[in-house]
Formats: C-alpha cells, structure tokens, sequence
C-alpha cells in the first residue's frame, strides 16, 4: 500500500461520528461576505455581502471607529471582480458585464473600473469607450498607478486601433480622460512613479519580439529586446523601491519561477533575489503604485517572503498559528501596520482576520451557514502513475469509514493551474454527502515547477487523461474506493478532462459532467484563430499547450471527446452558462447533440446569461441542484 495512504488510513479511519446534513443552499450559494480590504488609515473596511435569499448584493464600507457602516454600493447589475481603496475617502470598484459592443459582432465580456466617493455617494466610471477611448476593446479597468495629489489614476487603454496609450482619470471629475503618455500597436504595459511615466512594456505578436524602454529627455530608449519569442519568458510586474528597476519573473536554473531585477539605467538583470527550490514564485505583494515588498509562493498553502524582516516575521507567526489551513494576505495598510488575512481549508469555510498592533481579531466569515465542524478535512498525498511521477494530489474526505466508498474525481481547470487547500465549494458538498473528493494535480498542472507543467504539453487526453486513470486505480486498490460508484465532475478543462474520461476510458467512471468544458479541440483552434489572429501569443500558447506544436487536423480530431461519442456508455450532463466568453456554449450545444444522435444518455442545462465561472449565484444553484440530483441517481 503507498505509505502516504497508510497514513491517510490511520489517521482519519477512526472517531467517525453520524453529523445532520447542511442545506445545499449553505455550498452553492456565494460567499456571504467577500472582497474584504482596509483602507489607508486602517480605520475603514469594504467587503461585498451576498444573499440570494434576501435578493440582496451590495459592497459596503464599515467604519471601524464609529462602529457602523457608512457607505454601500449596490452590485445587482454587475459582475465585481476586484476593489481597493486609493485613500479612506475613494474606493475603486472593478466589474464586468456581458454586452454587445456597437459595430462589433456577438457578445463580450467587458470590464470597466468605477471610482466611488464615500463621503458624497457619487459613482464614476474612470474610462468609457467611445469618450475618446477606442470602442473595440473589452479590457478598460486597469490602473497602473495613482497621482501624487491623489485625484487622478493612471490607466492603459487604446485611444484608436493603433495606439495604446497611458491615460490620467480623474475620480472626482467628468472631465474627459488625458492621455499623459502615448504608446505603440504593440505596448502592453506603462510604469509610473510621482506623476511620470519611467518605462513601457511592448510585445509584437507578429514578429515575436519583446521590449522594454525608458522615457528620458523626451525620448524613449530601448533597455531590454529579445527576438524570436512567442511566448513571453519574462514578467514585468512592477518597480523596486527606490525606482531603480523592474521587478520581474522568470525561471531559475531549476526551473522554478523566481524573482529578478532589471535595472532601468542599462537592462541589466540581477538575482534571483527571491526563490525557492520546490516552489515557483507566484505573486508580488505590491501597494496600488506597483511597488513590489514581497512574493507568495505556490503550494497547496500559500507562504511568504519580504525584504523587510519585520513584516516578514509577523506574516511567519499568522501562518503559523494556523498550519492545517491557507492564510492568504488580501490587503495591508501602506504601512504594513494592519493586514486582512483570509483563512479557510480545515476547519474553516473562509473567515477573515484583521492583525494589528492589538494582535488578531476575527471580522467576518464567508460562509457562516457552515461551522467549522462541518468543513471536511482536506489530505494532500503523492501517487505514483504509470511512468513513474508521482502526481500530487488532494483528498476531501467524507465523514464515515474510509474503505469501499463512493468518489468523484475533479479535475481542476486550467489546465495550467493548481488546486489549493481552500474552501473549495463544490468538493466540500460532494465530501459532505459521502463522496470522497479526489483533486490529482495532474501533469501539466502549474505550481510545481516548469518540468512537471511541460510533461503535460501535448498530452491532453493521453498522459494527462492516465494520471486521473491512475489515481483511481491506486484508490480503488488500497480499498478506499468503490470501483463501480465512481463520477467524473469537472469545469473548463476539468470539463474537457470529464468528457475525455468518459470517451477514452469509458470502463473507470459510471457518469460524467462536464461544465463550460471543451468538447470540440479543432473547434476551440478555429476560434481562437478567428478571435485574435493566427500570430497572436494566445494562440501559440494553446497550441504549445495542447499539442505541443502539433496542430494538425487530425491530432486534433483524435483528442476531441465530440469524435468519441461511439465509446461513451455512461450518462453524461452537460453544464454550459450561455454568456460564456471562454469557452463557447456551442462546445456543449454540440457534444449534446452528438451523444442524441448516438443514442447516448445525456443531459444537457444551459444557464440563462451565465458566464464561465459560474459567478451569478442563482445559476451556481441551479447546477450544483442538477448536478446533485445526476449524480445520486447514476451512483
């Protein structure tokens, strides 16, 4: 038996006790609270508070020294994605919606950053499109950086289709946007410090060569060029603290990602200044003028490091007062002297922590329908496939005898990404209604280094496809798992990977669902060509991704569960939200009508205006209700 199930056998076999089930309603619906940030001073927070059940959506602003609430923006027509203070009087709320852009076919997402004056209620979008902003793009919600009187942000937008340009909105103002610096067709990204703009990032799709120059004189001077790159193998992510480099990101000679330098006087690099040998740099912690104080690390539990000792040590004793969980650090004073931490995995469904100079304080919990008790614990172990990787996994595990039980397999999405120990809501309602939760980070996934993510490329539905195979069988031999009650569940990729199992191994799982997944790979290439243009990064990124470089037809067709459909001998449900900008409903729409026309079992459910990710809290209960339903009654 592999001796970390041994392990897993030992310490979570015994002690099991009957528990009342909790409403489904306390898992799809969103989090209660969420979005948490402090202002400046440290004596407001916002946060967003949800409750479907009272129609009720708003971000509020709580003042912690008058102890009541002063402010609150109703949500109900957007989708929010992001907010921060810029000063305790002004908020920056980031949304999107689903909408037709005039003179342009179909539907987009669109983002578009609001500024917000608490004192006066009054609510501003900072650039619109067509106020001498380009009207073809979908991406207007960025700020690179704010002015020194505090009264304008810096954002990058195209004024036309042929520039991208540096723009200064005022927050208070309706005064039309100023273009404070001007970009080319290839500019991606603008560096400012005390009202300046210091250096400009550029990236030509079309003859794969990336720049980095600084303004000087009235001039811009080139610093950096690398040719012949089609993806980018450096990331600019901000400024040093004496505004004398770049901070930028790129693997080590292990193949980890790492934190570098890149001086602005002449582009020389120096470090790595922050690395780790079994972790990849994932993240720069950063104030709102993109200067870099720290990184995260990847991990299924996020960690630290700082340059000053001070911060660094109080972030080390947070997480170390809770080490079976993930302590993610949402915000921070300018002067580090208060944080907000975000705790959940076990034992936690998510509560927020204010840390300051009168130690740790408990502010609020995203799920407060779910006790403690009740969030399932969550075992992260190795198993070895069939060439040998050991492939890392997590288990959710139910509460009852671990032997001979009923399982889903979910995949992640992605698929170069990870599952973290975190609340995960959808694992935590299967785990809590008797399924053990198996989360293998399959090769290919990100977070453990560029090795084990390129052994994935190419292999989609092959080596990929066999990790899930493998896991199951190892499960299933140690005695942990019912062979004939296993579900497939996935979204995105996962929702690929889902279909895939039931296509290419159709003797593993006894039913499969699929939401916003890809059926139709041939398909997926043709829009993607359609939507940015053959010589576009995201493009050659999809095909290294998927095929490694080999993007014929026929390759294609072969990994494409829609061409499968004669294998599939289980019922299969398709989940697919109509608005979905990633990954077309049509990729649904079309394997349910192929499984019809094969006389397969399927079900397929199309949400009404539902987007990729399943953000619209009535649409998440209405598939997690469907998918509950499916899955009882197939295992």
């Amino acid at each position: 038996m592999n001796k970390f199930l041994s392990v897993l056998l030992f310490v979570f076999s015994y002690g099991v006790v009957a528990q009342d089930l909790l409403p489904i309603e306390a898992f799809g619906s969103l989090p209660k609270t969420s979005m948490m940030r402090v202002s400046p001073s440290g004596d407001r927070i916002a946060y967003r508070v949800a409750d479907a059940s009272v129609d009720k959506d708003f971000y509020m602003v709580y003042d912690l020294k008058q102890k009541k609430s002063v402010a609150a923006i109703d949500l109900s027509a957007i989708r929010p994605s992001t907010a921060y203070f810029v000063d305790d009087d002004h908020l920056i709320l980031v949304a999107e919606e689903n909408a037709k852009l005039w003179g342009y076919r179909g539907r987009h997402d669109v983002s578009a950053a609001f500024s917000y004056n608490i004192s006066n209620n009054y609510l501003k979008q900072l650039l619109q499109r067509g106020n001498g902003i380009y009207e073809g793009q979908t991406a207007i919600g960025r700020v690179v950086g704010v002015s020194t009187d505090a009264k304008s942000v810096y954002m990058p937008a195209w004024e036309n289709a042929g520039n991208f340009n540096l723009f200064a909105s005022k927050l208070d103002s309706k005064k039309k946007p100023k273009r404070v610096a001007k970009g080319r067709t290839d500019s991606i990204d603008f560096f400012v410090h005390n009202d300046q703009v210091v250096a400009r990032e550029r990236f030509n799709d079309r003859d794969n060569t990336h720049r980095i120059e600084v303004y000087e004189d009235g001039d811009w001077r080139e610093i950096f060029r690398q040719e012949e790159v089609e993806l980018r193998t450096k990331s600019f992510v901000g400024l040093t603290a004496d505004i004398k480099h770049l901070v930028m990101l790129q693997h080590n000679a292990n193949g980890r990602v790492a934190y570098y330098t890149m001086a602005l006087a002449d582009g020389k690099i120096a470090g790595p200044l922050f690395e780790q040998q079994d972790k990849d740099v994932e993240y720069v912690l950063s104030d709102i003028n993109r200067i870099v104080y720290g990184v995260r690390y990847s991990g299924f539990t996020p960690s630290y490091d700082f340059f000053d000792a001070t911060i660094k040590k109080t972030i080390d004793d947070v997480v170390a007062m809770m080490p079976d969980n993930s302590v993610t650090l949402v915000d921070h004073t300018p002067d580090w002297k208060k944080m907000i931490f975000l705790v959940e995995g076990n034992g936690s469904a998510g509560d927020y922590y204010m840390y300051g100079s009168d130690g740790f304080s408990f502010l609020a919990s995203q799920r407060p329908d779910i006790p403690g008790e009740k969030v399932s614990q969550i075992f992260q172990t190795k198993i070895k496939a069939r060439d040998g990787l050991k492939i890392p996994t997590l288990l959710t595990l139910p509460n009852s005898e671990l032997k001979n039980l009923p399982a889903i397999m979910l995949p992640h999405g992605g698929p170069e990404s990870y599952d973290t120990i975190h609340f995960d809501w959808l694992a935590q309602f299967f785990a809590s209604r008797g399924y053990l939760v198996i989360q293998p980070q399959f090769r290919g996934s990100d977070g453990f280094g560029s090795d084990f993510k390129h052994k994935g490329r190419g292999e989609w539905g092959r080596k990929m496809q066999d990790d899930l195979t493998d896991t199951i069988r190892t499960l299933v031999k140690s005695g942990y798992v019912n062979k004939d009650r296993i579900c497939i569940v996935g979204a995105s990729y996962g929702g690929y990977a889902a279909l895939a199992g039931a296509a290419f191994t159709p003797d593993v799982y006894k039913c499969a669902v699929s939401i916003n997944g890809v059926a139709d790979i041939e398909r997926m290439m043709r829009d993607e060509k359609r939507d940015y243009g053959s010589d576009h990064w995201v493009v050659a990124y999809w095909q290294k991704v998927i095929s490694e470089g080999n993007v014929a037809d026929d390759h294609l067709e072969q990994i494409s569960p829609i061409n499968h459909v004669s294998n599939i001998k289980i019922p299969v449900m398709l989940i697919h939200g109509e608005h979905d900008e990633v990954v077309p409903a049509h990729q649904s729409e079309n394997m349910a009508e192929e499984l019809e026309d094969n006389s397969r079992s399927v079900q397929y459910i199309e949400l009404e205006k539902g987007d990729h990710f399943l953000s619209n809290g009535n649409n998440r209960m209405k598939a997690l209700q469907a998918i509950d339903k499916f899955i009882s009654e197939n295992i």
